[in-house]
């Protein structure tokens, strides 16, 4: 079997976990370790530091020399299979358009946009061309939201009605670094104030809630907290003090949104990078007949086994591996070597179902109105907290079409 080319355009943190102690953060080296399916021919960055330790990396892997160049459109031009882009967010749509543009399958990293013309482009632009596009939102594909995913579908927790996630990650040390590595979550927390990371609480949510897919998000409400984490934390770290200490910063401390779906669901989101606390991303769904909580790894039914008093809902707390039985295949076979291959498995998961759909011409798993519609909360949420938390209407970039649209789970298309 011929292997995919693969070109790789944005080699900073997350593209090959650049500077980084621990590797595995990175697309990068889960694309080689797919490596019965693809080989990576080109890589881009602008930092050409970045580009000599990508390089080295696939060389050490026992593959030839990439391609190295500075300038995305080369990539175009390089001959590859498809395109994998891990740069800053503000880049993540124009470079996929000039790819799609080219006929070239385009992988596009997580991320919010600030611009919703952008979300109308990229839906344009597929439309226009029909080139494949998939949006990495790999905690579609973590085992936590697998479970809850597959209880939903089989209908132990009832009709949902509510859910609520959270992207809550110390992000001080990253933020305030990007004066060195280059880092764009700098720039994003100086010059704006909203829900500027909201997909992977919201994509498996989403999922759930077949939004785009019969449903729909119709507004959202947000609202931001003062600022004081990143500024008290520069201001008491000598690396930072001299250099950022005077710098102000748009984006709250804790920025929270409620949105409305068409079937009258509604979803909670909270945004929690600049205090002191534990990772978190709190996925929980609440429906007629049970309730999922990600941060206990607790699975209620109504079926009497806990009652309501306090003590009896603990002893649910960490048992959701006595629901096992409904995770997908992939979770069911995962090796030591998947899991250990990046956050946890979902990265090499993700990466295997996209080069499988492109290989065998199926239906990408995140599709372009599902990726425009979570992507477009950043703007809608800045919108809506710079009027003073105003409600705003969710636009519906499939142009109707959700009403009789169908959708895949990511985990449908392989395991069923």
């Amino acid at each position: 079997m011929e292997k995919l080319k693969i070109g790789f355009i944005g080699l900073g943190q997350r593209g090959a976990a650049y500077g980084m102690k621990d590797g595995s953060i990175g697309l990068l080296g889960n694309v080689l370790k797919n490596s019965d399916d693809v080989v990576v021919t080109v890589v881009c960055d602008k930092y050409r530091e970045r580009l000599a330790a990508a390089a080295e990396k696939i060389v050490a892997h026992g593959y030839d020399m990439p391609m190295q160049t500075t300038d995305y459109k080369d990539v175009m031009n390089a001959g590859v299979d498809a395109i994998i882009i891990s740069t800053s967010w503000d880049m993540h749509v124009k470079v996929a358009i000039e790819g799609m543009k080219a006929g070239i399958p385009v992988a596009m990293e997580v991320g919010g946009t600030h611009n919703i013309e952008d979300c109308w482009k990229l839906v344009d632009c597929y439309e226009e061309t029909g080139t494949p596009i998939f949006f990495m939102e790999n905690c579609c594909y973590n085992k936590d939201e697998a479970l809850v995913t597959a209880l939903v579908r089989k209908g132990l927790l009832g009709e949902v009605v509510y859910c609520q996630g959270y992207y809550a990650h110390d992000l001080r040390e990253e933020i305030a670094g990007g004066i060195d590595t280059h880092h764009y979550r700098l720039k994003e927390y100086t010059e704006n104030n909203c829900e500027n990371y909201p997909t992977h609480q919201l994509g498996p949510i989403a999922k759930i809630l077949n939004i785009t897919s019969g449903n729909r998000f119709t507004k959202l409400v947000s609202m931001s907290s003062k600022s004081a984490g990143l500024h008290e934390y520069i201001v008491n770290n000598p690396k930072y003090k001299d250099r950022l200490g005077d710098r102000v910063f748009k984006q709250g401390d804790i920025t929270t949104t409620m949105i409305e779906c068409e079937n009258g669901e509604t979803i909670f989101l909270k945004l929690d990078t600049t205090l002191p606390r534990l990772y978190e991303r709190g996925v929980t769904v609440s429906g007629t007949k049970g309730f999922y909580c990600q941060t206990t790894e607790s699975v209620i039914l109504d079926d009497g086994k806990y009652n309501h008093e306090l003590d009896s809902y603990k002893k649910a707390f960490f048992n959701q591996e006595d629901y096992a039985e409904y995770l997908p295949e992939d979770w069911q076979t995962i090796t030591e070597e998947q899991l250990k291959a990046g956050h946890g498995g979902m990265d090499y998961i993700m990466l295997k179902h996209f080069f499988r759909c492109l290989r065998e011409r199926k239906p990408m798993e995140i599709d372009v109105y599902e990726a425009v519609t979570w992507m477009s909360v950043t703007a809608l949420s800045a919108r809506s907290i710079a009027k003073g938390s105003v409600p705003v209407e969710c636009p519906d970039f499939t142009r109707g079409k959700y009403k009789t649209r169908k959708t895949v789970d990511t985990f449908e298309v392989f395991n069923n």
